[in-house]
């Protein structure tokens, strides 16, 4: 190499200079650039993150608060009974076709055709009353929006 650069003239070797000391100069500031790029990347995905990290540490305090309260005692009424007044009280009674207790803690209910939106709400409002959907069937009916129904609603065993 050292051969080579002492072959070449002093115009040459001013020139082979200039031309590294450019290429040299561009790379770093190509390196610099992406650098900056993925800092301001970084930057914008670091609230992101820090925003969702607030919120799970949110959730887990409110997770923490929910199993740090003490759970209310199921009702000891005939869960046939409260079910049946449930539907009454949402609308839903006129599609109640049967409803059978298979246990003090587990029944059966059967609509013949129910909107299926009002299902649903009358579904959350059994859980807000500890009585959860155990298992159950749904089928479209002919007309749209309305369903026939036969589920398992189920209540936390009494103890």
């Amino acid at each position: 190499m050292l051969k080579l650069w002492e072959s070449r003239s002093p115009r040459d070797r001013m020139i082979i200079v200039v031309l590294a000391a450019i290429v040299g100069v561009a790379l770093y500031l190509l390196l610099v650039q992406s650098a900056y790029r993925g800092r301001a990347q970084l930057g914008s995905s670091l609230s992101v993150l820090r925003t969702q990290a607030l919120r799970l540490d949110a959730d887990a305090n409110e997770l923490a608060r929910a199993r740090a309260a003490p759970a209310s005692p199921a009702p000891q009424s005939d869960l046939r009974t409260q079910v049946q007044t449930l539907a009454g009280s949402a609308g839903l009674a006129g599609a109640l076709l049967r409803i059978d207790a298979r246990d003090a803690d587990q029944v059966q209910v059967v609509f013949g055709s129910v909107p299926f939106a009002d299902w649903l709400i009358w579904i959350a409002s059994l859980q807000a009353q500890r009585i959860r959907l155990d298992t159950s069937r749904i089928e479209a009916l002919s007309t749209p929006g309305l369903v026939s129904v036969t589920a398992t609603l189920a209540r936390p065993k009494s103890q």
